[in-house]
């Protein structure tokens, strides 16, 4: 009787201790009092290697290598791991003490059964649900692209776009667009104009600011009398001058027959660079990524992409270096040889760097020394202007 109320009395002992653990229980059969004890169950990445008594807790040890245990348990031993990855299945979580192998299906895939099948494709018309789009264990979803908006693809991600809005670029409206095609806008001409080309650039910056006097008295009293040279020095940036009174000068000789050899040399540069920035037909992402590489004032966002709708390739590259020059008053061929092309593709990269030797080569400096003479003619009196 004595040792029945002591067991008893031990078992009530060991419920109160583990009363305040917060590890879930099991009940276990305690031969040796023939007593139900309440054990710890072990902890997931363990198996029970010994039940507890009334003067032991649970003994829990380790899943071996190739088993787990996911959850609180009262196993003996643990699970084997047994997944196996299918064909076109990839490991995403190998197996451990605490999870079994989780495989899954590659990119542009989803498991449907026991195979790994491509997400559907929606057809131009269709756009993809946002919320449902494929992942690797649902397929896509598609739907009618609503009104206003468009798909012109068919892909198993592209969702539909809005169509672009002509009246909010101030630009007509050509076509309204329906569910597989955007809106057609008649460009604007004079949006994608460029007041200097770069070729114009690369050889007017030769010119010391100290000439635009010299310059300007080479002009009719018409072109210049409601902008004095000494108003163009104030207003505008020092670079700005020299292209102000410049561009006044070569719209005043494009008819003139010694003139139109030098505006000849300036198209073969022109169609040059031209050539080089078409062949990279650069996407928006890639135009943004570029805008954001430039020092100074940044091209915003919606500039860049007015600028694609509107403007046609190379057109697009060109007017947004010239939207930066017009923002910073910059110079754009010495921007060229710091631009950080780091983030930028190779083929862009590699671009950039033959546009700029290009710009900064000997052919530039020739054509400087043309237009010298083309002004001054024959005497270009060098000595008579102050360098400094």
């Amino acid at each position: 009787m004595y040792r029945m109320i002591s067991c008893t009395l031990l078992v009530l002992l060991h419920i109160s201790i583990v009363k305040g653990n917060s590890a879930p229980k099991y009940s276990h059969y305690d031969p040796s009092t023939s007593m139900y004890l309440q054990c710890d169950q072990c902890p997931p990445g363990m198996y029970i290697k010994q039940d507890c008594t009334t003067e032991k807790n649970t003994e829990c040890a380790p899943c071996p290598s190739n088993h787990y245990s996911d959850t609180w348990n009262s196993n003996t031993e643990c699970y084997f791991c047994n997944v196996v990855c299918k064909e076109l299945q990839y490991i995403k979580q190998e197996c451990n003490g605490t999870h079994n192998r989780l495989c899954e299906c590659a990119a542009g895939l989803y498991l449907d059964l026991e195979f790994c099948v491509p997400h559907k494709e929606c057809h131009p018309g269709y756009g993809v649900v946002q919320e449902a789009k494929g992942t690797p264990e649902s397929d896509t979803v598609c739907r009618p692209c609503p009104e206003g908006t468009f798909s012109d693809a068919t892909s198993a991600t592209a969702r539909c776009q809005r169509h672009t809005d002509c009246k909010k670029l101030g630009i007509k409206v050509v076509y309204q667009g329906d569910s597989e095609h955007n809106a057609l806008c008649q460009p604007d001409g004079s949006f994608c104009e460029i007041d200097i080309t770069l070729c114009e650039e690369a050889f007017f910056r030769f010119v010391p600011n100290n000439w635009l006097t010299v310059i300007a008295q080479t002009l009719p009293s018409t072109m210049i009398s409601s902008q004095p040279i000494d108003g163009v020095q104030e207003k505008l940036y020092p670079q700005e001058q020299k292209f102000h009174v410049l561009k006044l000068w070569k719209d005043h000789n494009r008819e003139s027959e010694s003139g139109k050899f030098l505006f000849q040399d300036l198209q073969v540069c022109e169609k040059r660079v031209s050539k080089q920035i078409g062949r990279l037909n650069m996407t928006t992402s890639q135009l943004w990524t570029l805008m954001q590489s430039l020092p100074g004032k940044k091209i915003s966002k919606g500039e860049v992409e007015t600028t694609v709708k509107v403007c046609r390739q190379p057109d697009q590259v060109l007017k947004l270096l010239n939207l930066w020059r017009n923002k910073n008053g910059g110079d754009t061929i010495n921007l060229l040889k710091v631009i950080k092309t780091s983030r930028l593709p190779k083929m862009l990269r590699r671009t950039i760097k033959k546009l700029e030797r290009f710009l900064n080569s000997d052919a530039m400096y020739r054509l400087y020394q043309k237009l010298l003479l083309e002004i001054f003619g024959s005497q270009t009196q060098p000595a008579k202007v102050d360098y400094k």
